[in-house]
């Protein structure tokens, strides 16, 4: 293998991108730095408590930077777009997860779960009657061996106070 063979970037089409982005969070975090820690006078240089995240900080900077430039000085390749819409595709799925997070508290770990996966499963593009039971079956297995197997403490639903008491406490216990 060449020294050149060793130092040859294989680029990705959204590079650039993803470059110039890190690069403008990298100087955002060592902008913030004073904010967030002070130096003392009089202590080591290495026992301060920003040192060592100023270090870092000045590391990404540094690192992105370079990355950044060797990124703007490569031949650009075509489909840039189309990589970073793939990446705003991929938080779709953490933003469903996070409307899960806020849903369990109203409508409780069962039905949000059982939802959940019916949802996730239509948005999946599955449509046949026997997928769709498997993913509602799939998440009573997930609610039937985190709450009532492993005991997983989940915070009940503001729908389980309506419940008759026995059912209520059977719901809070196992579901």
């Amino acid at each position: 293998m060449t020294l050149q063979g060793l130092f040859k970037r294989y680029r990705r089409p959204g590079d650039i991108v993803f470059a110039l982005a890190f690069l403008v969070l990298s100087v955002w975090l060592l902008s913030q730095l004073n904010t967030q820690t002070t130096w003392k006078a009089g202590a080591k240089l290495a026992a301060q408590a920003p040192f060592w995240p100023t270090v870092s900080v000045v590391g990404m900077v540094f690192f992105a930077a370079l990355h950044a430039l060797g990124s703007v000085l490569s031949p650009r390749i075509p489909g840039r777009w189309t990589e970073v819409g793939m990446w705003f595709k991929s938080v779709e799925y953490a933003l469903w997860f996070m409307a899960y997070v806020f849903v369990v508290p109203v409508v409780g770990y069962l039905f949000s779960t059982l939802l959940v996966c019916l949802l996730l499963a239509l948005r999946a593009g599955y449509r046949s009657r026997l997928m769709l039971s498997a993913s509602v079956f799939a998440g009573l297995m997930v609610v039937v061996i985190f709450k009532a197997l492993l005991q997983v403490k989940v915070p009940g639903g503001l729908v389980y106070e309506y419940l008759p008491g026995g059912m209520r406490s059977f719901m809070l216990t196992y579901f």
